[in-house]
């Protein structure tokens, strides 16, 4: 890890990384892309050691409360943040300015924060965003080696459901001829289904390629799949967008499963949802606690 001060923190959206960079491993992370100017080795996670200053300055002069968004780029749970706790410092300063939260992670350790998301919950909108690409246990291991395995994000659904917090999963990427299956797919819908989850943004079945992660991914498919890369630029080329042969049928699954859950399942719609700020009613609150 290195340090680093920046001049700001949130974003035009209202969004922010509180790291760079990743320690999770997952062999078609988007993020390794060169065009996010990433400019050390990935691993070496970019500390951002004035965060929770910056934060609360853009906090305490904010005209109107919102959503805050975090996890989108790098996420705010990676082993770094069990001995640093930035996130939890960042938290701690939306919970009491009264600011909204979406936050997305891939890392069971969001429970050691539970008791913030329900206290931020109570005043105005926690949500909680969830990927789940895998529903293969060992597959899981090596698409995404050092991160909490689909079944124990699963356990976080849950958990969230039981608290009352609205959870979003982001079913994506979908990686042809690896995951791409009915099976992957009913089983990442049928865990989504029994935790209520409130919205899943998928945008189609398949992945991203361009230069930086492409390098990367095509790595790993010679370690784990030996044989794969050559098909994928057979089949893809330098495309950019890599879609599923099986898009159609796996979509039209998707979309029937959410519809007849009562999921949101339109990305327009989902993202809509988490940028919508609710301040829960003061005398709601007054009778809640009283």
């Amino acid at each position: 890890m290195h340090e680093v001060k920046v001049r700001g923190i949130l974003s035009a959206q209202n969004g922010m990384n509180i790291y760079r960079g990743c320690t999770h491993g997952c062999i078609y992370c988007d993020s390794r892309s060169k065009c996010y100017q990433i400019n050390h080795d990935f691993e070496d996670i970019e500390v951002k050691s004035n965060a929770p200053i910056l934060l609360e300055n853009a906090l305490r002069s904010k005209r109107k409360k919102c959503m805050i968004g975090t996890g989108g780029m790098c996420d705010p749970y990676i082993h770094l943040e069990e001995r640093l706790g930035n996130t939890r410092k960042c938290l701690e300063l939306i919970e009491s300015y009264g600011f909204g939260l979406a936050i997305q992670t891939k890392s069971a350790r969001i429970l050691r924060d539970l008791d913030l998301l329900k206290k931020i919950n109570d005043k105005t909108k926690c949500v909680v965003q969830i990927t789940l690409t895998t529903y293969n246990e060992d597959l899981c291991k090596i698409l995404e080696p050092n991160v909490s395995t689909t079944k124990e994000r699963f356990e976080v659904l849950k958990i969230m459901r039981d608290n009352n917090i609205p959870t979003v999963v982001w079913l994506d990427p979908i990686l042809p001829f690896i995951n791409d299956t009915e099976e992957n797919i009913r089983g990442i819908l049928n865990y989504c289904i029994e935790a209520k989850v409130h919205g899943i943004i998928c945008f189609g079945m398949g992945l991203t390629l361009r230069e930086g992660n492409r390098e990367y991914y095509y790595k790993k498919l010679d370690e784990h799949f030996p044989g794969l890369k050559s098909r994928y630029i057979k089949t893809y080329g330098n495309s950019y967008e890599v879609a599923s042969p099986n898009n159609n049928k796996l979509m039209a699954i998707f979309r029937q499963e959410c519809i007849s859950h009562g999921i949101i399942n339109e990305p327009n719609k989902c993202f809509s949802y988490l940028h919508e700020f609710e301040e829960k009613d003061k005398y709601d609150q007054l009778t809640l606690f009283s």
